[in-house]
């Protein structure tokens, strides 16, 4: 997502807070819970190039989020608890609220888990399983990396070759920008040697990542330990299931969920799909989910959680709690559900005109499309 995108929803969230209308319409909006999505939590000011700070916020913006949930009428409770949550109704209960971080890294065990654990806040934490093995690749951190080293880099793409100099910062971001959407179009492994070429001209092994930014089995068997702290699968590689055959699809889900299972000796009954827009995850990986016996199953689809979602629990939105929006009038707003309210009422009304509406996979519910995760 660009800076001036950035800037317009950002004006947009004060817009609305400042108006008063999110209060007014939460009663009618705000819907019955949400899922928060993280992934990193470490203290600091973001670097110049910095294209991953999207996925980090610091621990006393968590602090001030659980705050500002519980002071805003929302029960934070455990994943394990969704599913009678919304089959039983909600309509004289609180709404309620889940934390969740992907990919298992060290940062949520030495600055996330202490402000839960201060705050008596469950939360879960999705492994891949060859993070948590130590030779994953998180190529997204690789490339910033790579492009950080880098004074120019040439790249093949589809026979083109682009050709970036990375004086600036400036320059690095816009060679990441352009190059990042390019990689998450074509094929995993395809990305990845392309990543690999990269970092190795740029003197490193991305695996390395992994295995100084990303929890052992160790670390997570002694952080599962405490009754706050649900563990769940990520997939084994870390691949957009989209795009793999439908067998190594299914297999990237089982796998994980019974390597998971068989590390903490308990079984395993939740999953985040990887990047998790439209284009990793959509009705096939949700069936696969569903065949498996999954009992949740995120993406990174943007909403809250209604009712409708009992019917849909393996492709379940959540709520980025992004670098971009560490501010506590951006969560308020968003809690309020008024944003997807006018989102969706827009998407209703484009549909009438092209006359005709999508079927949305998950049985009916509508998603948006999401904007960068990893």
């Amino acid at each position: 997502m660009s800076r001036r995108t950035t800037k317009a929803l950002q004006a947009a969230l004060s817009a609305l807070h400042y108006s008063g209308a999110d209060r007014l319409a939460a009663p009618l909006t705000r819907g019955d819970g949400v899922i928060f999505m993280l992934h990193q939590v470490m203290p600091g000011a973001r670097r110049g190039f910095d294209p991953n700070g999207i996925l980090k916020v610091t621990p006393e913006f968590l602090d001030g989020v659980i705050r500002q949930v519980r002071d805003s009428g929302f029960e934070i409770i455990a994943l394990d608890d969704v599913k009678a949550r919304l089959h039983r109704g909600n309509s004289r209960r609180k709404p309620f609220a889940v934390f969740t971080l992907d990919d298992g890294y060290k940062d949520n065990r030495d600055f996330a888990y202490p402000v839960f654990k201060r705050r008596n806040a469950p939360f879960t934490i999705y492994v891949p399983t060859a993070y948590a093995d130590g030779h994953g690749e998180l190529w997204w951190l690789a490339f910033e990396e790579a492009l950080r080293r880098l004074p120019h880099v040439d790249v093949d793409c589809d026979g083109v070759v682009r050709s970036y100099s990375l004086a600036t910062d400036a320059e690095k971001g816009r060679a990441f920008h352009e190059l990042y959407w390019w990689l998450r179009k074509i094929p995993e492994e395809r990305a990845r040697a392309v990543v690999r070429d990269l970092a190795s001209k740029a003197g490193f092994e991305v695996s390395a990542l992994c295995r100084d930014l990303i929890m052992t089995w160790d670390e997570i068997r002694a952080l599962a330990q405490d009754p706050l702290v649900t563990i769940a699968a990520h997939t084994t590689n870390h691949f957009a299931l989209a795009k793999l055959r439908p067998e190594d699809a299914r297999r990237e889900i089982a796998e994980s969920v019974a390597r998971v299972a068989q590390e903490l000796g308990k079984p395993v009954r939740h999953f985040s799909y990887p990047y998790g827009d439209e284009g990793s995850a959509g009705e096939r990986e949700f069936e696969i989910a569903r065949d498996l016996g999954i009992e949740t199953a995120v993406t990174t689809r943007k909403g809250l959680i209604r009712a409708a979602h009992a019917d849909a629990m393996t492709a379940l939105p959540r709520l980025s709690l992004n670098g971009d929006y560490q501010d506590a009038r951006y969560v308020k707003v968003l809690l309020s559900g008024l944003p997807f309210a006018l989102r969706d009422g827009v998407k209703a009304l484009v549909r009438q005109v092209k006359g005709g509406a999508r079927n949305d996979p998950a049985r009916g519910v509508n998603y948006p499309a999401s904007a960068s995760t990893r």
